[in-house]
C-alpha cells in the first residue's frame, strides 16, 4: 500500500497537522471506479430519479429536490443533492431520521427504503465532490460539534465523502447523534481503503438494500 504525508489546514480540521495518508483515497483507481460505475448506472438512475420526481410532485407541494451544504474533502463545503423525502419546510437531516418519523413523506419512506433519494448524488460524484464509498458528509454545525468532542473527527475529511461507507454497512440506521459511534469505522476505512474494500462495501450495501 502506498502512503504519503498529508497536510491539512481548513475551517473544519484540527490545527495544521500531518498524517500518513492512504494515497488510494485520492488516486486514479478510486476515481476511475467512481466514474465508470456512475456512467454504467446513469441510464437506470435517470429513470429512477424521474420516477421519484413524479411521486414527490404528485403527493407533496414544493421542490422535488433537496440541497444542503455539507463538509467534504479537506473541509471544503459543497452542496449535496437528493430527492426531497420530507414535508416542505422541514430541513432536518434526512439520513438521521428514523423510519416512522412523521416528517417523512409517505412516498419518501419508499424512496429511502430503496435509496432512490440518494441517486442525484451521482452529480456530486461526477463533479468530484463525493465518491461512491467514503464517510458520509455532515452539515457544518455537526462537524464543528463533533470536532469539539473528539479531535480525531476532522480526520474523516481526508477522504471524499461517500454515498455509502464502512460505517454505514455496520450502522445502517444510525442517527447524527450516534456519529461518534461510527467514527472508528470511518477512520478504519481511511487507513485500510483499497479497491477491493470499496467493492466489498458496495456489495454489502446492495445486499442491505435488497
Amino acid at each position: 500500500m502506498n502512503w504519503k504525508v498529508f497536510s491539512v489546514d481548513t475551517k473544519f480540521s484540527c490545527d495544521t497537522f500531518a498524517v500518513l495518508m492512504n494515497t488510494y483515497l485520492q488516486g486514479f483507481s478510486k476515481r476511475a471506479l467512481d466514474i465508470v460505475l456512475s456512467l454504467i448506472l446513469l441510464p437506470v438512475a435517470v429513470i429512477l430519479i424521474l420516477l421519484g420526481v413524479v411521486m414527490v410532485r404528485f403527493t407533496s407541494r414544493g421542490s422535488v429536490f433537496f440541497t444542503q451544504e455539507r463538509v467534504g474533502l479537506n473541509g471544503k463545503l459543497f452542496q449535496i443533492y437528493k430527492i426531497r423525502t420530507l414535508h416542505t419546510g422541514d430541513n432536518g437531516d434526512l439520513a438521521g431520521m428514523k423510519k416512522g418519523d412523521p416528517a417523512i413523506l409517505p412516498v419518501g419512506r419508499w424512496l429511502r427504503r430503496w435509496r432512490i433519494d440518494e441517486l442525484p448524488q451521482l452529480i456530486n460524484i461526477l463533479l468530484g465532490d463525493m465518491s461512491w464509498v467514503g464517510p458520509r458528509p455532515e452539515r457544518p454545525h455537526l462537524v464543528a460539534k463533533y470536532s469539539e468532542l473528539d479531535a480525531t473527527y476532522a480526520s474523516r475529511h481526508q477522504a471524499l465523502p461517500g454515498i455509502t461507507g464502512w460505517a454505514q454497512v455496520h450502522f445502517p440506521d444510525a442517527t447524527p447523534d450516534e456519529n461518534l459511534i461510527k467514527l472508528p469505522f470511518d477512520l478504519e476505512y481511511i487507513g485500510r481503503a483499497n479497491l477491493g474494500l470499496d467493492i466489498r462495501i458496495l456489495w454489502k450495501t446492495i445486499l442491505a438494500i435488497g
